[in-house]
């Protein structure tokens, strides 16, 4: 199990960049508008870390885990069969793979495929 992608949700994108360069030595990229104007930041394991503003004035603040996965529509079947609501069903990202969106148990998580 290996979180390919992991979201950060907030209001204050350059506090929250910072803070994760001074503590963890990364360096986070200019916004990318295929991953919803994100700054993104490749750890040592190759798994990588975006910060971004809210979608909409109503999104809370959050923190959602992608996980990697060899079959993105097999494993959103797996988790909708296990209960989750599906969020988001699986969407390609031009040059970066598949991503889907679930919730279980009252929190977000995502399912990519490279």
């Amino acid at each position: 199990m290996k979180v390919h992608y992991l979201e950060i949700g907030t209001h204050d994108i350059d506090a929250v960049c910072h803070a994760c360069e001074l503590s963890q030595r990364v360096s986070f990229s200019a916004p990318d508008e295929l991953l919803g104007g994100a700054r993104t930041a490749t750890l040592s394991d190759d798994s990588i870390v975006g910060v971004r503003g809210p979608f909409r004035e109503t999104e809370a603040t959050l923190v959602r885990p992608y996980w990697l996965v060899e079959d993105i529509d097999e494993a959103i079947a797996h988790v909708a069969a296990a209960g989750a609501g599906i969020a988001m069903p699986p969407m390609t990202v031009p040059g970066k793979g598949s991503f889907a969106i679930y919730i279980q148990g009252g929190n977000d998580h995502g399912l990519w495929q490279l």
